[in-house]
């Protein structure tokens, strides 16, 4: 019992886990960051490839490519 106040006291006054908390958190926020500014840039970037797979397929004569 004497041993488990002793590491709890220690956990306590160690600040080594709210560190890695903080870190961690700031981590998942700039994931967050660039999923949405993937996500943004994708629609973008789809759109733009479609209308090119449009004009090649036009200019070749051989249809629309599949999606």
């Amino acid at each position: 019992m004497i041993a488990i106040r002793k590491f709890l006291r220690r956990l306590r006054v160690d600040a080594r886990g709210a560190t890695a908390i903080e870190y961690g958190l700031i981590v998942a926020l700039i994931a967050v960051a660039c999923i949405t500014a993937m996500q943004s840039l994708g629609g973008g970037s789809q759109g733009m490839w479609g209308k090119l797979d449009q004009k090649i397929a036009a200019a070749t004569g051989t249809g629309a490519a599949t999606p």
